[in-house]
C-alpha cells in the first residue's frame, strides 16, 4: 500500500514541529533544560507561544521529541522494509533495536541530557506509546486486514515491552529519594546493553506473533 505524499499544509506543520523540537534541544544543550522557557523555544523557532502549545504540551515534550525524531514512523518503516520471508517477530524486534540504538555523537549527547533529568526521562519513556499506531498499520498490512484487532494488540504489546526495557535500562542507582518532579533524584547509570534489554523484553511476544502469522496463512 503506497501512502500519498503529504499536502502543503501538512508539510508546513511538519516543518514547524521540526523547528520547535530542534530549537528546544539546542537551547537545552546550551543553557540546561531548567533554564529554557516555552517562550524561548517559540522565539528561536520563529513562532508564537500559542503556536508552540499546538504542538507540545511542555518544554520536556519538545526536547524529547528532538531526541526521538519520528522514531515511531521509522520503526514501522523498518518493519515494512523487511523481506516477506522474515518472521514478523524478528522483523519487529530487529526494527526496534535498530531504531532505538542507532545514534550519532550529537544524539548521544542529547540522550545523555535526557537520562540525567527526571522530568525528561519520564517524557522520554512516555514516547514509547507512539509506536502503537504506525506499528499497528504495518502489522495489519502484513497479516491482512481481517487481523486488524490482533495487530492493535500486538503493537500495544510491543510499545509496553519497549517501555519496560527502557525503564530497566534507566533504573536509578542506589537508594535515591523521589524528587519534586516525581522522578528519582539519584544518579542514573544505564544498566547493561540496551539492545539486549530490548530483545529480552520483546522475546515473550514471539509466540503471539507466530500464532497470528499462522492464522493469516491459514
Amino acid at each position: 500500500m503506497t501512502t500519498p505524499p503529504p499536502g502543503l499544509r501538512e508539510r508546513k506543520k511538519q516543518a514547524t514541529r521540526e523547528a520547535l523540537r530542534e530549537a528546544a534541544l539546542r537551547l537545552a544543550l546550551e543553557h540546561g533544560p531548567d533554564q529554557v522557557r516555552v517562550e524561548d523555544i517559540a522565539e528561536a523557532a520563529g513562532v508564537s507561544p500559542r503556536t508552540y502549545n499546538n504542538y507540545f504540551a511542555s518544554r520536556e515534550q519538545a526536547i524529547v521529541a528532538a531526541v526521538t525524531a519520528d522514531r515511531e514512523a521509522r520503526v514501522a518503516a523498518a518493519v515494512a522494509a523487511r523481506p516477506a520471508g522474515v518472521r514478523l517477530a524478528d522483523a519487529v524486534t530487529d526494527a526496534v533495536v535498530e531504531q532505538y540504538t542507532d545514534t550519532g555523537e550529537h544524539m548521544y549527547k542529547a540522550l545523555l541530557l535526557v537520562i540525567t533529568r527526571p522530568a525528561l526521562r519520564e517524557a522520554f519513556l512516555g514516547t514509547t506509546a507512539g509506536i502503537e499506531l504506525p506499528l499497528t498499520a504495518v502489522i495489519a498490512e502484513r497479516l491482512g486486514s481481517a487481523a486488524a484487532p490482533t495487530a492493535r494488540v500486538l503493537a500495544a504489546s510491543v510499545a509496553a515491552a519497549v517501555r519496560v526495557a527502557l525503564e530497566d535500562w534507566l533504573r536509578p542507582t542506589g537508594d535515591a529519594a523521589p524528587d519534586v518532579c516525581g522522578g528519582a533524584a539519584g544518579l542514573v547509570v544505564p544498566s547493561g546493553s540496551l539492545p539486549d534489554q530490548l530483545r529480552a523484553a520483546l522475546t515473550p511476544l514471539a509466540p503471539a506473533f507466530e500464532a497470528a502469522e499462522h492464522r493469516s496463512r491459514a
